[in-house]
């Protein structure tokens, strides 16, 4: 892809508001959907994070309910739910270093540093941080997302308009350690879309981009 390319992706890119339903994402588009999130970097690469992909249809008639029955919850071809673990224990961390050593065929002990260093950054942080911190890391998740698509001409739209709380309800997640964050709707364009063809509106570069020297 060229410089050119992924600037016309970007500009391409906009929330979608209507989805035309009758258009489905390939199982390779999901496929490769499904890899950017996987992929998404996070702080010490913990991945606090569950992704949720929604097909059920009467399921996601239930969540569309708890979103101000906005038509992409339906509409669009697919829907992911991103989640956050709302703590990272010490055992977590243990785990995440013993993956370490084995993906990357390092020892143990060599790791060890690494593992004080999460351990002691964590640790000082009360419950309410601690979930604010892993938020933080499913927003960088989601924009992976959206970019991945836009690169692959998908569109999408995120959704915040909706009751993360009756979410975790519908979605079994009451007691499971994780809570829903935002939902991203994935799929193609109705025609009579008018937000489509409305210019992107951004502040001058110069706003809100400086360069230090």
């Amino acid at each position: 892809m060229t410089t050119t390319e992924l600037t016309h992706a970007l500009q391409w890119r906009y929330a979608t508001k209507s989805f035309d339903s009758r258009i489905k994402l390939s199982d390779e588009q999901v496929e490769a959907l499904t890899n950017a999130l996987h992929r998404s970097p996070s702080s010490f690469g913990l991945q606090p994070w569950k992704f949720l992909i929604v097909e059920n249809p009467q399921i996601r008639e239930q969540l569309k309910a708890h979103s101000w029955n906005q038509p992409q919850l339906t509409d669009a071809s697919h829907l992911f739910v991103l989640c956050v673990k709302e703590s990272i224990s010490e055992a977590d961390i243990n785990q995440w270093i013993a993956r370490l050593a084995e993906v990357q065929s390092t020892p143990l002990d060599k790791l060890a540093p690494l593992q004080g260093m999460i351990h002691g950054f964590t640790s000082a942080m009360d419950a309410a941080t601690m979930t604010q911190w892993n938020t933080r890391q499913v927003y960088i998740a989601l924009g992976q997302l959206m970019t991945a698509a836009a690169v692959l001409n998908i569109d999408s739209c995120p959704l915040e308009g909706i009751s993360p709380s009756d979410y975790d309800q519908v979605l079994g997640l009451s007691g499971s350690g994780y809570k829903t964050v935002v939902a991203c709707a994935l799929g193609f364009r109705s025609s009579d879309d008018k937000y489509a063809t409305v210019p992107k509106a951004r502040y001058p570069r110069e706003h809100v981009i400086s360069v230090i020297r």
